[in-house]
């Protein structure tokens, strides 16, 4: 799990390091502070997740890391539709923010399963 810390602390850094280069003006500034605290949530609240108090806690923080994910999707979807300059950029990003979303549903399926 180690290195599931570390790939979205990763995320968290280069959608930051991708927001920096987004032009300044009052509507992408919106977009970019949403961007930017829903992917930093992914990597806090997976943090958290490894200190869960009990299984419960562990689904209810990924379900967190899970919603904050999907929101990530959403505004990397919105600068593909602003910014089609930066194309490959944002696709690298939302396949990466699809791939933390899948793996995270799937370890809440399996703590259920386990659970039961």
């Amino acid at each position: 799990m180690q290195d599931l810390k570390k790939r979205t602390k990763q995320f968290a850094f280069d959608c930051w390091r991708f927001c920096a280069t987004v032009p300044k003006s009052r509507e992408f500034n919106a977009w970019v502070n949403q961007l930017i605290r829903s992917s930093s949530s992914v990597g806090a609240n997976y943090r958290a997740s490894q200190r869960a108090k009990s299984t419960r806690d562990f689904i209810n923080k990924l379900k967190i890391v899970e919603e904050e994910a999907d929101e990530s999707m959403y505004w990397l979807e919105l600068f593909g539709m602003g910014m089609p300059a930066h194309k490959e950029e944002i696709t690298k990003l939302h396949q990466e923010a699809k791939e933390l979303l899948a793996i995270t549903v799937s370890s809440i399926k399996t703590a259920r399963r386990n659970e039961n």
